[in-house]
């Protein structure tokens, strides 16, 4: 990362900003963040050049004319992003850091204007930070599963590089053109990718087979870029390259359910291997915690086993989550790499490239580099996946199954870090949600069927009674003969159990009969009871006229609903003849005192 006060107007501001921020860097020993840092001063540059044209020559952050352009710059930043983005938040607030950090320091000048805007309050909100959802589960299997075959290959084409190059010799002595010779001469040192580009004729005058070699199946050779194409695929025969270690952090990450940067940040002294599995010392930065956590293996659970082979080197039926199996199989395939990098050693993530130079570079491992990054190597596998293609998703992907086997409890799920932090960064998840939901609905289902069982409606018989109509429809005899008889008639309706209401305690009379009785699933409803419901339907439509519609509805809404109900299913003729009944003194409806006196409270 590079920071070029001579590509702008303003180097003086630049060149300011820029020593702050290579001092900042060294001193918090920030990674990604130092690139927010280095945006944030391009962003601020390239708006003093633009806003103050040559008189951006003189600007410096002594110069308290600059306090205008400052807040200017800073209320434009939203400009460029999406509502609510994160962006202008953080690149506002980094310049502030570099700013205040220069004031700190007694030798250094800077503005009082300018000290005071940044350690001021923002200008500018913090904005939210769109959550990133996690793999759906056919995505994630998926990956894992290119991981595996990634590294199954990566270890295949390394195993072949290094054979094919013991058959070679010393390329003076045999061929420049012949790929072994070229193999064997950069596994001894005798010669370097230089060599190579100098010795080699032109790229149209190499042999078939190495043309083939560089341009790769199906591809087409470039002449222009031949030379460093084939150093480029010599060393990926013989060392681990960016792209290829893409695939160990997958499988670390799902067989351990750590961070992309725990498993990446720990070395060969961090591993200590058990009988049945790996401790590792795992350390976040970002939290300034260190855990020492043991991965126990998982071959009791069916899953397929390590074997070692001839060699005693370790073979691998894959796939499998074995923390220790990805552990072994990784130290195993950098083990060359990280002898060529011995100032490396606080990762087992190292990897050899081949510089614009020619010469070979073996150090710690980029996964951001554009060329090879975690999007690239989706597409060299040819896994699809929909939405951010960014590793963080794995993360929260294992954090998703640990919910589901844990059944939500969320102390357990949480156990690398808070509670707060599991609540707002990976509950938010499509799957948690669901879940969530699903246990909300649950919950509500059964409360709502708890209240189904308390209030229910009553059962209506058919015009034609019998004995045996009432026993098959759930009555026992001796209650089906005490309907039948009239000694369960409560008023509007037969009860079946007044002792057992769910309106009083069990075994205490029902205390709310007849006005409850068609809420009630122990009533019973005849012909005979019609007369009744109709006088009881006089009584509720006078109800409804002196209440309002509000209460009406929370009092007697479900009476009214079932009497209706109860009501239609009768015929005109049938509701007329009862009506003669009423008329003539025949029929009447005992309700309580209370039943007259209505309190809207």
């Amino acid at each position: 990362m590079v920071v070029d006060p001579s590509d702008f107007r303003c180097s003086m501001l630049a060149m300011q900003l820029a020593d702050e921020w290579v001092e900042y860097v060294a001193a918090t020993a920030i990674t990604g963040s130092a690139r927010v840092y280095r945006t944030a001063i391009n962003r601020l540059c390239e708006y003093v050049d633009k806003v103050l044209g040559s008189e951006a020559e003189e600007v410096s952050l002594s110069d308290p004319g600059l306090f205008d352009t400052l807040v200017d710059w800073e209320l434009s930043l939203p400009e460029d992003y999406a509502p609510s983005s994160t962006y202008p938040g953080v690149f506002a607030g980094a310049l502030r850091v570099l700013i205040v950090r220069r004031d700190d320091h007694a030798d250094r000048q800077v503005a009082p204007e300018l000290a005071r805007l940044a350690r001021g309050p923002a200008l500018l909100g913090s904005g939210e930070k769109t959550e990133r959802d996690e793999f759906k589960l056919q995505e994630k299997r998926a990956l894992v599963r290119a991981a595996w075959q990634s590294a199954h290959a990566t270890r295949q084409r390394l195993d072949e590089g290094w054979a094919l190059a013991e058959r070679g010799c010393h390329p003076g002595q045999g061929s420049w053109t012949n790929t072994a010779d070229l193999l064997w001469g950069l596994i001894h040192e005798e010669i370097t990718p230089d060599d190579i580009r100098r010795q080699l004729p032109h790229a149209r005058e190499w042999p078939s087979e190495l043309q083939e070699f560089v341009a790769g199946p199906g591809g087409v050779l470039i002449p222009k870029t031949a030379r460093r194409q084939l150093c480029c695929k010599l060393i990926a025969r013989l060392y681990p390259t960016t792209l290829d270690l893409h695939a160990f952090r997958v499988l670390l990450m799902d067989a351990t359910g750590y961070t992309s940067e725990e498993v990446a940040g720990f070395g060969e002294m961090e591993i200590e291997f058990l009988p049945k599995g790996v401790r590792l010392t795992l350390l976040k930065n970002r939290a300034g915690r260190l855990r020492h956590r043991a991965f126990r293996d998982r071959a009791a659970r069916g899953e397929l086993a390590a074997v070692g082979d001839a060699d005693g080197r370790l073979a691998l039926n894959w796939p499998r989550r074995e923390a220790s199996a990805v552990v072994r199989l990784l130290l195993d395939l950098t083990a060359r790499t990280r002898a060529k990098a011995p100032h490396v050693t606080d990762t087992l993530f190292v990897r050899a490239a081949v510089r614009s130079d020619f010469t070979v570079l073996f150090d710690r491992w980029i996964p951001e580099v554009k060329t090879a990054s975690f999007g690239s190597w989706l597409d060299m596998m040819g896994v699809e996946i929909k939405g951010d293609r960014h590793i963080g998703r794995m993360r929260k992907s294992v954090k998703v199954e640990k919910a589901i086997v844990t059944e939500g409890r969320v102390s357990e799920v949480a156990d690398d870090h808070t509670e707060e932090t599991f609540a707002g960064h990976y509950a938010q998840g499509t799957t948690l949600r669901i879940l969530s939901g699903r246990t909300i609905a649950t919950a509500q289902q059964h409360w709502f069927d708890r209240a189904l069982d308390r209030i229910d409606g009553p059962s209506v018989v058919p015009d034609e009674v019998d004995h045996g109509l009432l026993t098959d429809a759930g009555l026992s005899p001796e209650e089906a003969e005490d309907i039948l008889n009239g000694q369960l008639d409560m008023g509007v309706s037969n009860c079946k159990n007044p002792y057992q209401s769910p309106f009083s305690r069990p075994g205490e009379l029902c205390a709310v009969a007849p006005l409850r009785c068609l809420e009630c699933r122990n009533a019973w409803i005849l012909p005979s009871n019609l007369p009744q419901l109709l006088l009881f339907h006089d009584h509720l439509e006078r109800l409804r006229i002196r209440l309002s519609p509000m209460v009406f509805t929370r009092l007697w809404g479900q009476s009214w609903v079932n009497l209706r109900a109860v009501l239609d299913d009768r015929t005109a003729e049938e509701r007329a003849q009862a009506r003669k009944h009423i008329e003539a003194g025949q029929a009447a409806l005992d309700l309580p005192l209370a039943a007259n006196t209505e309190f809207d409270a």
